[in-house]
């Protein structure tokens, strides 16, 4: 199977089909981040979203960048590779919630909405406006360029407890209190002839003045990724999409290729994104929608663990290509596009990080199942002394013992599956947080079920 099997449209369904880069988590080496690029031209990425967080080398505060951010001029080499391309860059610089690159560190305290979680900004504290200005200056400096930039503003799920925020919130509404914020960074960016972009969940309730005054300041980029607008209970449900088109706000999409299928998830489910991209592609079109992006986190949130990589999702990323550029899934569906992978050289180096990866996380399924089992039947034994010996605790701690060592050959293959592909820190922390959790269980019953039924405990360690 080709690309041209794949790709079979002559017009594309979507105009604007821009792909995520979530790079607060796993993020890829330079020399695969600029390959990454030629892999979203080849499947007819024509934008990608860009979400550098703490991978970008921001001056205003080091403590803002990670372990292995990207040097100044890479950031550059990255520009001009897309634009060689043909690929919009969108950076995206959080505004509002999901703001702990920026709140975590000592002495941001007073700028957060809830002074002891680092999550959401306090849009009235002083100085909070002049720090999301800032970083949108830093990363303006190494797009001069730009066409739209993207503020994030989504999940504030603190928005308007502080005292303060509160207070105007009821004598003003919610939508005044958020532009009293960005709006003076919205008008910025304007000014210099780039359209903003927010994420459409915080104004889903807003008044029609403030939506009003919002659609002539920025687009919204309305996001959902499981099921059809039309018939979802959530934030993204058609109805608020067309209360938006109702006051003029122009709008994009977002589905997702990966990172929507659980927080800590290691290989992505394809029949969500499948029915998931394919609703987008309608509603773009019924509501005139400037683009859809396929968005692919790698966390949650910032502090939250990993979920799935880019290359062992690289099966995904292709079929939402085709179903964003063509209207439907792909002819031989998810199958199709693993094979179609060889041409572009991708698909060896899938299979080598998307199969020890589809093994890691049915074996922690297994060991977590095992946990639950061997704590139920410890408190019963810990209760009941006749219940103690009848083998079932100790056999069970042997299933719990191999799957842990067998998760340690597992790791050994992710490694070297993920060299040159992602910095080794990031591997060995995404392996950490699934593993070591599962050994501390394993340690702490070991000890628990050799004091409740030692003479078992002896026989199977033998």
């Amino acid at each position: 199977m080709s690309l041209s099997d794949l790709f079979r449209r002559s017009e594309p369904a979507v105009a604007v089909r821009g792909v995520h880069l979530d790079l607060k988590g796993t993020p890829p080496t330079f020399e695969r981040l600029e390959r990454l690029l030629e892999v979203f031209a080849a499947l007819r990425y024509n934008a990608v979203l860009v979400e550098w967080e703490d991978t970008f080398p921001w001056t205003g505060d080091l403590r803002f960048r990670c372990e292995t951010c990207y040097a100044p001029q890479q950031v550059v080499a990255f520009r001009e590779k897309a634009a060689a391309l043909g690929i919009e860059v969108v950076p995206l610089v959080q505004c509002l919630g999901h703001m702990e690159t920026a709140l975590a560190p000592a002495g941001y305290e007073r700028l957060r909405e809830v002074p002891h979680q680092a999550d959401v900004l306090n849009p009235l504290a002083d100085g909070a406006r002049a720090l999301v200005q800032s970083m949108v200056d830093d990363v303006l400096v190494a797009f001069p360029d730009l066409k739209h930039f993207h503020l994030g503003g989504d999940e504030a799920w603190s928005f308007g407890t502080h005292p303060e925020t509160k207070a105007y919130i009821e004598a003003h509404g919610k939508g005044a209190l958020y532009l009293h914020h960005v709006g003076p960074i919205l008008d910025k960016l304007n000014e210099r002839g780039v359209r903003p972009i927010l994420w459409h969940d915080m104004m889903k309730d807003w008044a029609p003045d403030a939506l009003r005054s919002l659609a002539e300041r920025a687009d919204l980029c309305v996001w959902g990724y499981r099921g059809h607008p039309d018939t979802t209970p959530h934030h993204f449900n058609t109805k608020y999409i067309q209360r938006f088109a109702d006051h003029g706000v122009p709008l994009w999409g977002a589905t997702a290729y990966k990172g929507a299928s659980g927080h800590n998830v290691d290989v992505t489910n394809n029949d969500y994104h499948t029915e998931n991209a394919a609703a987008w592609v309608d509603v773009a079109g019924r509501f005139d929608m400037q683009g859809v992006f396929a968005t692919a986190w790698s966390r949650y949130s910032t502090h939250n663990v990993h979920c799935e990589t880019i290359d062992a999702s690289l099966d995904s990323l292709m079929n939402v290509a085709v179903i964003l550029h063509d209207g439907e899934p792909p002819a031989g569906g998810v199958d199709a596009c693993v094979e179609a992978l060889g041409e572009i050289g991708e698909r060896e180096r899938f299979e080598a990080c998307h199969g020890p990866m589809a093994k890691l996380g049915e074996l922690r399924e297994t060991a977590w199942r095992h946990v639950r089992i061997l704590r139920e039947v410890a408190t019963m034994a810990g209760i009941d002394a006749r219940r103690r010996n009848g083998g079932h605790m100790v056999k069970t701690l042997g299933y719990l013992r191999n799957a842990v060592a067998e998760a340690d050959t597992l790791a050994a293959e992710i490694r070297a599956a993920y060299a040159g592909l992602v910095e080794p820190i990031w591997i060995d922390r995404y392996l950490a947080e699934r593993i070591e959790p599962l050994r501390a269980e394993l340690a702490d019953l070991d000890t628990r079920i050799r004091l409740l039924d030692p003479e078992g405990w002896r026989a199977a360690s033998g």
